[in-house]
């Protein structure tokens, strides 16, 4: 990331990089919302045999499998009103909820736990606040290093 990079768009950076984390958010919600229906669809769909035992163990398996895209719905919908309340705007000087701290091969915001992706060019790692590095961050300023992946990393910049 350039050493010097206005205030301006760093702010912007944040806000397209937000859009993307929200995005990223609402692609996941689509899927949970898809898989529960089809996971109900299958579950419908089983006819009752004779076989018992594989009618009630397929339906069985039909209600877990949409009760576990029903609990990562509602975490998703959960990271999602997160999202809409943080303030990208506001710049910081050391690690916070909100801040994009950058190294010098790799930068973390710490918004959302999505994982890694790749934002204009850049490896970006999206961390939940509540994730162990996303704390490890916090307080962190330009010129602080951390370890991260069995490496030293020194901090460029934050904001």
């Amino acid at each position: 990331m350039k050493q010097i990079i206005s205030d301006i768009n760093k702010a912007g950076y944040k806000q397209r990089l937000l859009q993307q984390c929200i995005q990223l958010i609402k692609m996941r919600i689509a899927a949970n919302t898809e898989a529960i229906a089809n996971a109900q669809d299958a579950a419908n769909a089983e006819e009752k045999s004779s076989a018992g035992d594989k009618y009630e163990t397929s339906r069985a398996m039909s209600h877990l499998e949409k009760d576990m895209h029903s609990r990562q719905l509602v975490a998703n919908r959960m990271e999602l009103a997160a999202l809409f309340g943080l303030d990208c705007i506001r710049l910081y000087t050391e690690g916070a909820k909100g801040s994009l701290v950058a190294c010098v091969d790799c930068s973390f915001f710490i918004a959302a736990g999505l994982g890694k992706i790749n934002f204009e060019g850049r490896d970006i790692y999206l961390l939940s606040p509540d994730a162990p590095l996303a704390t490890l961050l916090f307080r962190k300023r330009a010129g602080d290093h951390i370890l991260f992946n069995k490496k030293q990393r020194l901090i460029i910049t934050v904001f």
